[in-house]
């Protein structure tokens, strides 16, 4: 049975809230479903316009409650579920729309996307350096009509901006081949996670795509069904598997004195053996009972530092849960480092001069990164650092070593500017402590940031605020 649909119809479910709509669609004819997706599509650019305009009329003239944020885009993005990143672009635009009332109509017609509008706005703000003034006007409209109408595509319109900046070619490179741009953020997260975010060349965006294209093609099960992993967790995956036969195979270099690769430390006796990863004969893990250890069920969560914690510690992210870490100890490289009964590596090379490739691993086992207190600088930016100078008759031993980073090892060596100056005393516990000069601390007290896994009240400290 057929069911004919008016255009008041159309403009009905457009115009009304989305609850409930996929049940108002199933009811329609196709025809009609495709019309609603191309007025929604319409007042969507409509909408978008609407906001850009008021976003920058709020900037030009504010009111209290705006100006309680940095910036109109922030105070969007707090009063929606917009990023603040996307409040700030909006704004953005809205800003530069105000110097091309040309872009701006179009913009507002309908006629031209936000992402192609902020394209079109990007290169008449920053137009080839030997391209003359009067070309610009002809170099917009050339922009604006490649990326109006339904067959406009991004693709389109930056093959359009490359072909307007080849015709005025100059000695410095197109953004999208200049590598000054090239940003890499990399950054840990509070839970445990990494967060990254970059912006390349278009030749450095090929080879990362050209890297990953292969490995993260959808693969499918054994029994055939499709792989059911989004596009983005195939890009992950795929990136995690070309470190990892990047860092296997490949000539990488050294870094801090060490190739790169995944470092984990870990008490000999926990890897070996961990009560809550051990499995039953039946493959099931036993869960633990008071009669078993009581003490694994009362632990003083205000006092978790000070606990025997069976845990893996890696130099960059911290943390690595002993059932990970020994997964990881089925395929690696395992070096041994003796401990006394304080927890600092023992030591017998005291006749060279270079740290050796075996000390460094003890250091970082030991500190853990840069032991200048409050630092949190990773051991792969570190320098060894000899409290007693060799030249001074210093030997290259553990007591006589530190991890410090390249910033805290010149002010080791008296900063310039710096009028104060820091010593460091190994302690009886084989561990390294720093005395402030007198203008920090008049007493003159030395200071113990503990490592991981390091009982801090075994001596007293300090302080621990970072200078």
């Amino acid at each position: 049975m057929t069911i004919n649909i008016t255009d008041d119809a159309v403009t009905d479910v457009v115009n009304n809230s989305a609850v409930g709509v996929r049940g108002r669609l199933w009811r329609l004819h196709p025809s009609d479903v495709r019309e609603i997706a191309i007025t929604a599509s319409a007042e969507i650019l409509r909408l978008e316009a609407i906001r850009v305009a008021a976003v920058d009329t709020l900037t030009l003239n504010p009111d209290e409650q705006v100006l309680c944020y940095r910036g109109t885009g922030q105070w969007l993005a707090n009063h929606t579920m917009l990023q603040i990143s996307t409040g700030r672009r909006i704004a953005a635009l809205g800003k530069a729309l105000r110097s091309f009332p040309e872009i701006e109509d179009q913009f507002d017609a309908g006629d031209l996307t936000f992402e192609h509008a902020a394209l079109i706005v990007a290169f008449c703000e920053s137009p080839p350096k030997a391209m003359p003034d009067a070309a610009l006007p002809y170099c917009r409209d050339t922009l604006l009509a490649a990326a109006s109408g339904t067959e406009a595509t991004t693709v389109k319109l930056r093959y359009a901006i490359s072909v307007l900046e080849h015709m005025f070619e100059s000695d410095d490179p197109p953004p999208s081949e200049d590598t000054d741009r090239n940003e890499l953020r990399i950054s840990p997260t509070l839970n445990g996670r990494v967060a990254v975010r970059g912006d390349f060349d278009g030749v450095t965006g090929e080879m990362l795509l050209s890297a990953l294209s292969n490995l993260s093609m959808p693969t499918p099960a054994e029994d055939g069904t499709p792989d059911k992993r989004p596009a983005a967790t195939r890009n992950a995956d795929a990136m995690a598997e070309l470190i990892r036969r990047y860092l296997d195979n490949a000539a990488t270099g050294i870094d801090g004195g060490q190739r790169p690769h995944l470092n984990v430390h870990i008490n000999a006796k926990d890897l070996a053996y961990h009560r809550e990863c051990a499995t039953t004969s039946d493959g099931s893990t036993p869960v633990p009972s008071e009669d078993d250890d009581p003490g694994m069920l009362d632990l003083d969560f205000h006092d978790l530092d000070k606990q025997d914690l069976d845990v893996g510690h890696m130099p960059w992210m911290g943390p690595l849960s002993v059932g990970r870490t020994r997964m990881i100890a089925c395929d690696c490289m395992l070096s041994s480092v003796l401990l006394d009964e304080n927890g600092a590596p023992l030591d017998v090379t005291p006749l060279k001069r270079l740290v050796t490739a075996a000390q460094r691993t003890a250091l970082i086992a030991r500190d853990k990164g840069c032991a200048f207190p409050g630092c949190d600088c990773v051991p792969a930016w570190t320098d060894a650092h000899h409290i007693k100078h060799w030249a001074k008759g210093g030997p290259t031993v553990m007591d006589n070593l530190v991890l410090l980073c390249r910033t805290h090892h010149t002010l080791m060596h008296r900063k310039p500017g710096f009028t104060g100056k820091w010593e460091i005393r190994m302690g009886t516990d084989h561990l390294p402590w720093f005395i402030p000069p007198p203008g920090i601390d008049p007493d003159h007290l030395p200071w113990f940031i503990p490592p991981p896994g390091i009982d801090p009240d075994r001596k007293p400290r300090r302080s621990t605020t970072r200078l």
